[in-house]
């Protein structure tokens, strides 16, 4: 019987190999189903096709609109994710483990998607504060980012063939930039099916996304200056990737994501009556045994009070020995099987390294059930806990990974050298603590921190709702030193960042207006004979100011905001209490300077400002004194546009303004950026 080759996706058409390559298997009954081979693709060809097709199209685009882009490709692929399922379960994933891969690699679409209103509705994003350059402020600097006109190429781990895609590409997409996504072939069955949703959806433009089912081999000596690698999967492979000579001459960035020995800390304060000992337990069971042990963020190292050892280890036993084993399909079953028998052979001899230095206390690695499957013909392993009596000494627990459900039970005596045993993985992606004592918290958090790439606390008060310690999120970073690559992914705004290229621009605050779409102070203003509140959204530009009438303030003005808002701060309202203080006499409060502004720059009649949407910042830079005359200079700032949430919606957008608020003589005594919402005068 034949077997099914998959195919790769080059060029902008679907190709398949000549000859067939790796057999795939099913990881359950060790049945043949698949073969996968690269042979026949031009690497060079499909990175020239990304840079040249792909990133063109994608760059024409916003953010905004990459942004509602990942969130159509989200939606589509929900609503076939119950065929992911299928595919799913023959890489021997129970329907949990699954649910990490297929939706959550979803949701990283749509978090991503949500990111867009962090970003203007721009090709180009202005980072930061602009830079006054000189004396009189007609030069200044600023930074812009801009996305990177080359490809990203993401070679990506067997355990998660789905989310290990889409957390990727995510941000990619959104940045502006194309990627060729090469799956580890031992799973690369699932990534097809889906990669072969996306390209049927017709959401991305062409040349955004490339498949290659199969080796890669040679795929970095095509890559140039502009394009982006990211790797997950080994220590060793990742690292060999990265001296790769063609990354160091050419300067490419290298995203490097790698397995580690991430720890989990009982902590000092806590007792077998304690809610966290439940809490403990019940996360590092699930940790072990979650995608049987196959992802880079599971607990290898579980580390507790000495006294707590054997309290423990029966409460781990016990919980683990109601784990049964089997073929996902059957009710019932907890965990099944390891991605393939050449995974399973790795984790089987590094568990026999590990029992040179320590033994193993639960588990054991032949005699174990399996539950509706062969356990020779499937890839099955019985979760494994080893006991470490001398972690200080014994070093190997720190060094060798079975990547599979293994752990190691250590002890420690304080929580300093907790925070040591935690450190000696040289480098984590994750550790967590769990601790009822914020001070045990505290100083373990910042003890680990230079080590690991994300901590998680866990108590009673936040247990229930904790997405746990194996779970990297969207909005996050997912990475760590040292051993575990030095890289960071995700991170919300950050991992977008990472494909823009930041540069910093100078010229007069004029010239940097208009690069940049934000008014900059000291730029030109344009004064119109229509008020800018009359004007709807799509009429106002960046610069269009209102220079008000002014106002003399009065003790009565003090006196009468103080009624008004029960606001009688002492140099308000007492003018024998200013001894010592920066002010000369009674001094306007800063809100009633802000209110009258308002009432300085509004235009009262309807019209298109629908509503004030709020302040992103204000300062008060000069105390403010009757007698005083003050003036508004009141202008647009930076546009931001609103998508309709319904049809029924009315079309608007956000107007960012300048409310530069000033005295007689010319000078600033209050600076604020206000929001408005304003109607859009095309409603459709």
């Amino acid at each position: 019987m034949a077997l099914t080759q998959l195919k790769n996706y080059a060029e902008g058409k679907w190709m398949t190999a000549k000859k067939e390559g790796d057999v795939l298997h099913n990881a359950i009954t060790g049945e043949a189903i698949y073969t996968a081979s690269s042979e026949g693709l031009d690497f060079g060809a499909m990175m020239n096709y990304a840079r040249k097709v792909g990133g063109p199209a994608l760059r024409k685009l916003t953010f905004h609109q990459r942004g509602r882009m990942l969130k159509a490709l989200a939606m589509h692929l929900m609503e076939r994710k119950e065929y992911f399922y299928k595919v799913s379960a023959l890489t021997g994933a129970t329907r949990s483990d699954s649910w990490v891969d297929i939706e959550g690699g979803i949701g990283n679409l749509f978090a991503n998607a949500s990111l867009r209103r962090q970003f203007p509705d721009e090709r180009f994003y202005v980072d930061g504060e602009a830079a006054k350059l000189s004396k009189n402020g007609t030069f200044i600097g600023h930074h812009i980012m801009v996305p990177r006109e080359g490809v990203a190429i993401h070679i990506n781990a067997f355990n998660f063939p789905v989310w290990g895609m889409l957390e990727k590409i995510a941000v990619n997409l959104l940045a502006g930039v194309p990627a060729i996504v090469k799956p580890a072939t031992l799973t690369s069955f699932l990534t097809e099916a889906v990669f072969e949703e996306i390209i049927k959806s017709n959401i991305l433009p062409e040349g955004s996304l490339q498949l290659i089912c199969g080796s890669a081999r040679g795929i970095l000596d095509s890559i140039e200056t502009q394009d982006v690698v990211t790797f997950t999967g080994s220590a060793s492979t990742g690292q060999s990737l990265k001296s790769h000579p063609r990354i160091i001459s050419e300067g490419v960035s290298f995203n490097l994501e790698a397995d580690s020995l991430n720890c989990c800390v009982l902590g000092p304060d806590v007792k077998t009556t304690s809610p966290e000992f439940d809490i403990f337990i019940k996360e590092v069971t699930r940790e072990i045994t979650t995608k049987a042990g196959q992802k880079c963020t599971a607990i290898r190292r579980i580390m507790v009070p000495a006294n707590m050892v054997e309290d423990v280890q029966i409460a781990l036993g016990k919980r683990l020995k109601g784990t049964t084993v089997g073929d996902p399909s059957v009710e019932g079953v907890r965990m099944g099987p390891l991605a393939g028998l050449s995974q399973r052979n790795e984790v089987r001899e590094k568990v026999q390294q590990l029992a040179k230095s320590q033994q193993i206390v639960i588990g054991d690695l032949e005699k174990f059930e399996v539950v509706g499957a062969d356990k020779e013909k499937g890839a099955f392993l019985a979760p494994l806990v080893f006991f470490n009596d001398d972690p200080f000494h014994k070093l190997d627990c720190h060094n060798i990974e079975a990547f599979g459900p293994v752990s190691t039970l250590m002890p420690y005596n304080t929580i300093d050298e907790a925070i040591e045993l935690a450190k000696m993985g040289r480098g984590s992606l994750v550790c967590s603590v769990i601790t009822a004592d914020d001070d045990v918290a505290k100083e373990f958090v910042l003890g680990t921190a230079s080590m690991h790439g994300r901590i998680l606390v866990l108590n009673s008060d936040c247990a229930k709702e904790s997405t746990g310690h194996g779970s990297p999120m969207p909005l996050l970073v997912h990475g760590g030193p040292g051993r575990a690559g030095g890289g960071e992914e995700m991170g919300g705004k950050r991992g977008v960042l990472h494909y823009l290229q930041r540069t910093a621009i100078q010229g007069s605050p004029t010239t940097i207006t208009r690069i940049t779409n934000v008014y900059q102070q000291g730029a030109k203003q344009n004064e119109t004979e229509v008020h800018p509140f009359r004007k709807h959204f799509e009429d106002l530009q960046v610069g269009d100011t209102v220079i008000t009438h002014k106002h003399t303030v009065s003790e009565a003005d003090i006196t009468n905001f103080a009624n008004v808002s029960g606001d009688n701060f002492y140099a308000h309202m007492d003018a024998t209490s200013l001894e010592g203080t920066i002010f000369t006499g009674r001094v306007a409060h800063g809100y009633f300077v802000l209110s009258k502004a308002a009432g300085l720059f509004v235009d009262a009649k309807k019209g298109p400002v629908l509503l004030n949407y709020g302040i992103d910042e204000a300062r008060f830079t000069k105390p403010v004194y009757p007698g005083m005359t003050i003036g508004v200079k009141l202008t647009v700032k930076e546009k931001v546009d609103q998508e309709k949430r319904t049809g029924d919606d009315i079309a608007k957008g956000i107007v960012k303004w300048l409310v530069d608020v000033y005295d007689e003589t010319g000078e600033t005594v209050a600076i604020a950026t206000i929001l408005t919402m304003v109607k859009k005068r095309n409603q459709e």
